[in-house]
């Protein structure tokens, strides 16, 4: 089984909570972002081609342009709104009959060193957030960095059941609950209440557990 420093992982990530006013209203704002050792070209290639995002991700159909459509097997599809290349794009997530959207930037750090930034912006009373708090869509988005660092760190494929299967190991559970305790406290820190964020921290790891 590929060996994962859950410690390293959990620090290696900057997560943020904020709000912005979208076309759609007052919206919650959740920001993940990682630095690489691989050079910008090669991020945004990684995150932005669709032979290789099953390769960190989960398999991909659709067309990658402007106007095109994705879906990520089993999970989340959309719309491609915005390509700025090789710098920003931005999507609709649509999942379980709600949508959301997603704001990726990829940026130089350095020599051969980059930084992916993921936003995911959901209007303000979107359900999942009222009830889980930003760890609903932040805890996905740490496996998927990841996913990401490991396949940029061997240039290897990960198995789309690797993660799956990894979650339910000691190890695994550890990170999912450092990242839970990360996006709770992001959250007391962008103003929520310390009670109501723990209460909907708590739900969400149980979620992600299972239980």
């Amino acid at each position: 089984m590929t060996e994962i420093d859950v410690q390293h992982q959990i620090n290696a990530v900057r997560r943020t909570v904020g709000t912005r006013t979208i076309e759609a209203g007052e919206a919650h704002v959740v920001t993940i972002s990682q630095v690489y050792d691989t050079d910008h070209a090669d991020l945004w290639d990684a995150v932005t081609t669709i032979e290789r995002i099953p390769r960190w991700l989960m398999p991909i159909t659709g067309e990658l342009r402007v106007g095109g459509s994705y879906q990520l097997q089993g999970n989340a599809g959309g719309t491609v709104l915005t390509c700025d290349p090789p710098r920003n794009f931005t999507a609709t997530w649509e999942y379980g009959g709600s949508v959301s959207w997603i704001d990726v930037t990829v940026a130089a750090e350095g020599d051969e060193r980059a930084r992916l930034e993921i936003e995911h912006i959901a209007v303000v009373g979107d359900d999942m957030a009222l009830q889980f708090g930003p760890g609903a869509v932040g805890i996905g988005w740490d496996s998927m960095v990841l996913g990401l660092a490991l396949h940029l760190a061997t240039g290897e494929a990960i198995d789309p059941g690797f993660g799956e299967q990894w979650v339910t190991t000691e190890e695994g559970r550890r990170f999912l609950a450092l990242s839970n305790e990360r996006w709770y406290e992001a959250n007391v820190a962008a103003g929520a209440d310390p009670a109501e964020a723990r209460a909907a921290a708590d739900r969400c790891l149980a979620a992600y557990y299972g239980e």
